[in-house]
């Protein structure tokens, strides 16, 4: 740390940081575009000029670029130098020359970093007379709006979109006044990232298309804090609603999940909650399976006649629902008639997963240790599909290890592009094996080709190289001893290596044998971590309340233990082959089905009961850590549309089950849940309850410049109704309440005088690039165990993958559009899924006689699809690859075996 002085005062600066951090950390107000705390500086824009003075005694003093000069010892600069404030006036005047200053029509209005930094400059009068510069805009697929002449050069977009996102397709082209910041042609950009050009760039170039569609202006936004429910990572959002609808979503930070970034799936996702095939009305289907609606007070009565009182009734829960929503079916039907419903690969793996995070003595690692890891070994997931965001913290480690490196050169971390330029061959000990290709493969070391059993067989191979004593691994090669060799060497260096793996194979001998390998490297100064990727956004927190799989209520049906079954949030179609599920409703009576979309189950429902998304209530999630985070409404519920967890209480008081239990609001339920289940003691503390108050005060919801409820209105009416207030919630839901100083996990969106923009973000950090001010939200319910006596977890090493003749092994290929439920209902993301396929590699095609555009015959147990080949070269021989999830596969246990035909036809193409 270091004493520096800026306008006459002591300020205590980190000899890490820059001169611009220093400032912004200490609540000063400087101009700058160019610099992001996680992208560091490179001096492009020269806004953000100081005076540097040389001692006390020197009045002359120089120019410096704040974000390109050291904080050291003694430094003295002056932000309010009338020559500084005159040279930053100046910048922005010539950025300005050719910016159309449409701010009345542009959809960055009211929170443009460039109009905060005008107005902080205090430049307000345009002298430049001449015809400006045009750029012809492109189409940059469903998810941003192009508008290059807003354009003021700062490099933001670029040195994201290439340098931390790995994209390859937006550069920047030509110079000068001719500078153009976007593709070689039209098109969708190809990078999982794109999304965050929106909050990156300081101008209106990059702008949300899905908000454009149904544009209201910032201002006019009602927003909450939320946790995305696209995948089991748990990256914290910031809902925006806007007359009922949810109109974007935006990135709120969290230092040990997210950050700054989110996936393209979790930004663009939301628009499944607008979607017309959303459930609003109850209805009730008699014999005949004919749907009518009904009232509320009809079907409950209803429903209450198919509960006998002899316990004949189960509970299907679902991995996408809160935790409330599950322990409230839970209490529901009965501890033992409450089944996961996730498919058996799922809850094999979801067990091993809980069995090795409660039990285990290795750290699970956040997000934010992910990024510093100095050694990483992938086994057999596709993160970038699975766990989008960490694929994209993963791929900070090379920059991690590059800083390390420029540190013995003096080179300050925030230098970015000396340190890019120190890290441009270098490939890092970054360590993948899967049996397909990933968008990982650019930046690793080495990369291992195998089926699921043989990546495992490695993972054990590589445990014998790090402890002899354990079973050694049979069978092996040659060359496949030689990389475990390689892969244990890298790992033993290192400081904090990472092993990550997950459910993507259905694997639990990977699961095991990853931690296993962190278990071997759990010695010495050395600081392993593990990171086990799940399916869904409450996955975890699922199987955490119950094992098991869906496959155990069918055989609890075909047993006669049940006439009626309610299923929460879940389509069992996606969960289970078609004929099993068919005949798991053929041996029930009644199906009661709870959900906020239309699926083939609610369409098989006797009675359907509309409830509540994710933006339309409160709930708690668990995620892929163990770190259970609280969501809050952004919506307020339509028509008969309630929270899961009300339905079924509202069931357990008019039939008399569990009729103790007297809930009001989410935070009742969460109690119940902590204090009935130890494991889930401390979820309370994940957010502050609803009748959290600040000096009297809620949090408000909108934005003081909020244009008001007449305003709003004044299309059909000229009073001003009363503003809705959401019951058993800390927020407003208005633009009156609270701003301040708040707890993070009550943060409904970062603004700040002076600071319209999300840039205002510092101002609620101790420091940039750290938590926020109090801790960032969320509680983990995990941690190491450090009284545990069993050195390495029970497992079994597995044979070795042979292949078949007549048969191929088939395993999924994840997407990151299509693959997830409630994101591929969004109109935006529906436009970039793939149509199903079949993945071969080219000799087992030749095998079948099969070519590019041919259709093939893939035979299950379960059933069989028409499916187009796909070439892979690199999947192994005796392995298929089908897209999960996508229409016509959903209804596949996979990995499974299938046989594999030439069809008769072959008109479908890829």
């Amino acid at each position: 740390m270091a004493i520096i002085h800026i306008d006459g005062n002591e300020f205590i600066a980190n000899t890490q940081h820059n001169l611009l951090q220093t400032c912004l950390e200490g609540g000063l107000d400087l101009p700058y575009f160019c610099w992001h705390p996680a992208l560091g500086s490179v001096g492009a824009c020269r806004q953000c000029a100081v005076k540097q003075f040389a001692n006390p005694d020197d009045k002359t003093g120089r120019i410096v670029m704040a974000c390109m000069t050291p904080a050291v010892e003694g430094t003295r600069i002056s932000i309010a130098d009338p020559e500084a404030r005159k040279f930053r006036a100046s910048v922005i005047e010539w950025m300005m020359t050719n910016h159309p200053h449409d701010c009345p029509v542009c959809e960055e209005g009211g929170e443009c970093h460039l109009q905060d930094m005008t107005v902080m400059t205090g430049h307000t009068y345009r002298r430049y007379r001449f015809t400006k510069r045009t750029h012809k805009n492109q189409y940059l697929g469903p998810f941003i709006r192009h508008e290059m002449n807003r354009c003021i050069a700062c490099y933001r977009c670029v040195r994201f979109y290439k340098d931390y996102a790995g994209g390859s397709d937006l550069n920047v082209q030509g110079a000068h006044n001719n500078i153009y910041f976007g593709r070689d042609e039209d098109g969708v950009l190809e990078n999982e990232f794109s999304g965050n050009l929106v909050e990156i760039c300081p101008t209106g170039v990059f702008t949300d298309k899905t908000l454009s569609s149904a544009y209201k202006r910032k201002w006019d936004l009602r927003s909450v804090p939320s946790v995305c429910v696209h995948c089991g990572v748990g990256c914290n959002t910031c809902v925006s609603e806007h007359g009922g609808q949810i109109r974007r979503i935006l990135n709120r930070f969290n230092g040990k999940v997210n950050g700054y970034f989110l996936c393209d799936r979790g930004r663009f996702g939301y628009e499944f909650a607008n979607a017309p095939h959303r459930l609003n009305a109850s209805a009730i289907r008699d014999s005949s399976m004919i749907a009518r609606p009904a009232e509320q007070a009809e079907i409950l009565e209803e429903i209450a006649k198919q509960f006998d009182g002899s316990g004949s009734v189960i509970g299907i829960g679902s991995p996408r629902a809160s935790l409330e929503a599950n322990f409230a079916l839970r209490a529901l039907v009965g501890a033992d008639s409450f089944y996961s419903g996730v498919s058996v690969q799922d809850a094999i793996c979801l067990e091993a997963i809980v069995n090795i995070l409660s039990s285990g003595t290795i750290k699970t690692a956040t997000l934010q240790d992910a990024e510093t890891a100095d050694a990483i070994l992938i086994l057999g997931e596709d993160v970038t599909n699975t766990a989008p965001r960490l694929a994209l913290a993963l791929r900070q480690t090379l920059h991690a290890r590059a800083t390390t490196s420029a540190a013995q050169l003096k080179i300050a971390p925030w230098q970015d592009t000396a340190i890019r330029s120190a890290a441009s061959n270098t490939r890092g000990t970054f360590f993948i094996a899967s049996p397909a290709a990933t968008h990982l493969d650019d930046v690793a070391a080495e990369v291992y080709r195998a089926a699921p059993d043989d990546i495992a067989r490695l993972g054990f191979a590589i445990c014998y190289q790090l402890d002899n004593s354990l079973p050694s691994v049979d069978g092996l090669s040659a060359d496949i001893q030689a990389i475990a060799a390689r892969i244990a060497r890298a790992l033993q260096t290192a400081k904090h290596p990472l092993i990550v793996a997950g459910c993507q194979l259905g694997s639990s001998p990977i699961l095991n044998a990853a931690a296993a390998v962190a278990q071997a490297l759990n010695h010495g100064d050395r600081t392993p971590n593990l990171m086990l990727a799940v399916p869904e956004c409450n996955s975890l927190g699922l199987a955490l309340m119950k094992d098991g799989s869906i496959e155990d209520a069918f055989a609890a049906a075909a047993n006669g233990a049940s006439t009626t079954v309610i299923v929460l949030e879940n389509d069992l179609y996606r969960r289970a082959p078609r004929q099993a599920v068919d005949i798991f409703f053929n041996n029930i009576t009644n199906l009661i089905a709870l959900d906020h979309v239309s699926t083939k189950t609610t369409s098989e429902a006797n009675f359907v009961l509309p409830c509540t998304n994710f933006s339309e209530c409160e709930g708690t999630l668990v995620n892929n850590e163990g770190r259970a985070q609280r969501s809050f409404q952004a919506v307020i519920p339509k028509d008969d549309v309630q929270p899961g967890w009300l339905w079924l209480h509202k069931i357990a008081k008019i039939t008399g089950r569990n009729a103790s239990a007297d809930w009001k609001f989410c935070d009742d339920v969460a109690r119940t849940i902590a204090a009935t289940l130890p494991i889930f003691a401390e979820i309370c503390k994940a957010a502050p309850s609803g009748d959290f108050r600040i000096a009297g005060s809620r949090i408000r919801s909108e934005p003081h410049r909020y244009s008001g409820r007449t305003a709003v209105d004044a299309a059909w009416t000229m009073h001003e109704p009363k503003a809705a207030v959401q019951n058993g919630s800390p927020f407003s839901g208005t633009m009156e309440g609270y701003y301040g100083q708040m707890p993070a996990a009550l943060i409904p969106f970062f603004w700040a005088p002076g600071w319209n923009s999300g840039q205002s973000l510092h101002k609620f950090q101790d420091e940039a690039s750290g938590s926020l001010r109090g801790g960032d939200s969320g509680i983990r319910l995990l941690e190491p165990c450090a009284s545990n006596t069993a050195k390495y977890p029970l497992y079994t090493i597995p044979a070795a993958f042979k292949r078949e003749d007549s048969r191929w092994l088939v395993i999924p290929s994840q997407h990151i559009f299509g693959s997830e439920e409630l994101s591929a209902l969004a109109p935006s993301i529906a436009e970039l899924c793939k149509l199903p396929y079949l993945s071969l590699n080219v000799e087992d095609a030749k095998i079948l006689g099969a070519q590019p555009g041919s259709t093939l015959k893939v035979t299950f147990d379960s059933g069989q699809a028409l499916l187009p080949i796909l070439l892979a070269p690199e999947l192994p021989s005796g392995v298929a690859a089908i897209g999960a999830g996508l229409p016509g596969t959903v209804e596949f246990s996979l990995p499974g075996w299938a046989t594999i035909l030439r069809a008769a036809t072959e008109e479908a193409t890829p």
